[in-house]
């Protein structure tokens, strides 16, 4: 029987993973609430069901075995398990592995330390909280229901298309500088790889942590997407200078290094883009080489 995915949310990551695994046969099915997106999903050969006021229909799950939760939080609540809850508990018996795609913010601010699995949670911003509160939802279900749920938690993603050659070559870079900052992050096709080396071998962790190789201030990898690009580097700005949203702010407020020893030892992967540097070469490499 072919295998299928079905994705709760059809973001970057999601969309990443599934070429991955059409490439290797896979079936791939997943909501959105966009009719252009579901176009674009349709391209990629991915089923799209548009998913309205949350209304899931529980037939979508038929002949899945896997499936990938990335839709966020609200102040609501979590919509995907608000919405499919119920029909993922119905098809415990034939699902193989769900993932939920959380984040590090969960972490919060550990003063630039390494942070692992185990690490206390100190969540400041309400957006890391919520992912707290669905986190120990879908927790909470797994255990109830006996489900295969794995918890992912991303660091910054970037990849083609949403990097800092983007932003650079746009003129919205921005070399914002605070004193020993740094940030975790991870090339999506990365990302792609170690989500697929779990569902083709669960392992018994039921979290993990993804990030590359080197945590690092900002200001460097734009400072490197620059000379990639042979551009002037923009100037650097102190923090307290920058005119950035709440959200952006609420960034910077958290520094931590996200330790990836489990994701690299249980999974097994070898990273591709180990550090911010190779993975904006190769992505200015591979505009380059397009006919």
């Amino acid at each position: 029987m072919k295998k299928r995915l079905f994705c709760i949310g059809f973001g970057y990551t999601a969309n990443a993973l599934s070429r991955m695994l059409i490439r290797h046969g896979w079936s791939v099915a997943g909501t959105t609430s966009k009719a252009e997106k579901a176009s674009q999903m349709a391209t990629c050969g991915v089923t799209a069901h548009l998913w309205h006021d949350n209304a899931f229909d529980p037939s979508w799950l038929d002949a899945t075995s896997a499936i990938l939760i990335s839709a966020p939080p609200t102040k609501e609540g979590c919509p995907a398990f608000a919405a499919a809850g119920e029909a993922i508990a119905n098809n415990a018996k034939t699902l193989h592995w769900i993932g939920y795609l959380s984040t590090n913010g969960v972490y919060g601010d550990h003063q630039g330390k390494w942070v692992e699995e185990q690490s206390e949670l100190r969540a400041g911003s309400t957006r890391a909280k919520r992912r707290i509160y669905a986190e120990k939802l879908w927790t909470n279900h797994a255990v109830a229901h006996a489900l295969p749920l794995k918890i992912f938690r991303l660091p910054g993603i970037y990849g083609p298309g949403r990097s800092a050659i983007d932003s650079v070559r746009a003129g919205t870079a921005k070399r914002i500088y605070k004193p020993n900052q740094v940030f975790s992050r991870m090339h999506v096709d990365d990302i792609a790889a170690a989500l697929k080396a779990d569902i083709d071998q669960p392992f018994s962790f039921d979290l993990f942590n993804l990030a590359d190789n080197e945590p690092a201030p900002p200001q460097d990898v734009i400072e490197y997407a620059c000379k990639l690009l042979e551009r002037e580097p923009p100037p650097l700005i102190p923090l307290e200078q920058a005119a950035l949203s709440e959200m952006a702010k609420s960034f910077y407020a958290d520094n931590k290094r996200v330790s990836n020893r489990r994701m690299k030892d249980a999974l097994g992967i070898k990273l591709q883009y180990p550090t911010y540097r190779e993975g904006l070469a190769s992505i200015l490499k591979n505009e380059q080489d397009r006919p």
